[in-house]
C-alpha cells in the first residue's frame, strides 16, 4: 500500500526478488495540471508495468473494497507512504500489517519526518518498520536503521537515501515475519525520562516562509529541510523593482559575522550575489526561483532583472 515514488522502491525490491505480490493498493487517480487530466500515482505506474493487480479505493471501509482485499488472501500487508488504515484493514492478514516510516521512531511521528529532522538540525535520521496499531506511528518496532545527515544534505538527498535503505528493510521485515523471527519492541522502551519527542506534522505553504528573525544556522537548516520540495520562500525587495518578489529558496551559504544591518535586509551587487541579513550574520542566496520562472542560480536571476 503506497502512492509516491518513495513507495515504489520497496515494491520494486519485493517484485524483483520474486515475492508473491498479490495486489497493490494506491490512491485513486486525481486530476492535475491545466487540462485537469487524470494523473496516476508512481506506485500505480510501476504496478501497471509489472501487470500487478491494483486496488484504488475511495474509502477504506467500503464493503466492496474489503471483500476484494479479503479475496487476495495476503499473508502480510506492507504500507509505505500511504494513509491511515482502519483496524479492519490492518488487522486482516495472518502476519499483520507493517509500515515503513522515514524516521527513528518514536521521534518524528507524522507526515513529514525527513523535512523536520533536517529543519531541526539533526545529525542523523533513519527508517523504522513497525506494526500498525490504532494510534498513528506508535506500533511496536520491528527493525530500525540509522542514516547520518551531513551539513550539505537536503530533503531531496535524504529522501533518496532513505528510499533505498527502507526498501531493503521492507524485504528484511517480510523475511522475519515469514520465518516467525519477529521480536517487536514497544516504542516506550526508546523513551527515557528526559527524552523530548519531536513531531513531524504536515507542511503547508505558510509553514515554508523563512523567519528573518532566526539565526543563520536555523535558516540554513530550514532551507535544506524544505529543498527541493515544497521549498522555503521569502519576500524580497530587489533594487529598481517597484514591488516585492516572493522568492523560493533552494540552496544557501552561511556567513556568521557581526553587522549593523536590519534583519531581513537584502544586500546585492545586482550581478552575481545576494544575501539576507540575519541577527548573527548573512544567508547567501545560491539557488532560487522567482514567480513564473524556472529554478536558477542567483546570478542568472539578477542579470535577467537588469
Amino acid at each position: 500500500m503506497g502512492t509516491p515514488e518513495f513507495a515504489v522502491e520497496s515494491l520494486k525490491v519485493l517484485v524483483e526478488n520474486n515475492y508473491n505480490v498479490v495486489g497493490v493498493i494506491t490512491m485513486p487517480d486525481k486530476p492535475a495540471g491545466r487540462g485537469h487530466k487524470l494523473q496516476i500515482s508512481a506506485v500505480k505506474q510501476y504496478a501497471l508495468e509489472k501487470n500487478l493487480k491494483i486496488l484504488q479505493p475511495e474509502k477504506l471501509k467500503d464493503e466492496a473494497f474489503l471483500a476484494e482485499l479479503r479475496a487476495l488472501r495476503a499473508d502480510v500487508q506492507v504500507v509505505v507512504a500511504f494513509r491511515m488504515l482502519p483496524e479492519m484493514v490492518w488487522n486482516m492478514p495472518q502476519y499483520g500489517t507493517f509500515n515503513l516510516h522515514a524516521s527513528l521512531l518514536p521521534q518524528y511521528r507524522g507526515a513529514a519526518p525527513i523535512n523536520w529532522a533536517i529543519i531541526n538540525g539533526e545529525k542523523e535520521t533513519g527508517a523504522t518498520t513497525f506494526f500498525l496499531t490504532h494510534e498513528i506511528d506508535t506500533g511496536k518496532i520491528i527493525l530500525q536503521e540509522k542514516l547520518p545527515i551531513s551539513e550539505n544534505d537536503d530533503a531531496g538527498t535524504i529522501h533518496d537515501k532513505l528510499m533505498v535503505m527502507g526498501a531493503g528493510m521492507v524485504r528484511k521485515t517480510v523475511d522475519l515475519l515469514i520465518e516467525g523471527k519477529t521480536d517487536a519492541v514497544d516504542q516506550s522502551q526508546f523513551i527515557q525520562n528526559k527524552t523530548v519527542l519531536k513531531p513531524a506534522p504536515k507542511i503547508f505553504k505558510e509553514t515554508c516562509e523563512i523567519n528573518k528573525n532566526k539565526s543563520v544556522e536555523e535558516v540554513y537548516n530550514f532551507v535544506r529541510g524544505l529543498s527541493p520540495y515544497p521549498a522555503a520562500w521569502l519576500e524580497v525587495q530587489f533594487p529598481r523593482q517597484t514591488e516585492k518578489t516572493v522568492l523560493k529558496v533552494f540552496e544557501t551559504e552561511r556567513e556568521i559575522i557581526g553587522h549593523s544591518d536590519e534583519p531581513g535586509t537584502l544586500i546585492t551587487d545586482g550581478k552575481k550575489s545576494a544575501k539576507i541579513a540575519l541577527k548573527n550574520g548573512y544567508i547567501h542566496l545560491k539557488s532560487v526561483q522567482a514567480p513564473g520562472k524556472k529554478r536558477m542560480e542567483i546570478g542568472e536571476l539578477l542579470r535577467g532583472m537588469r
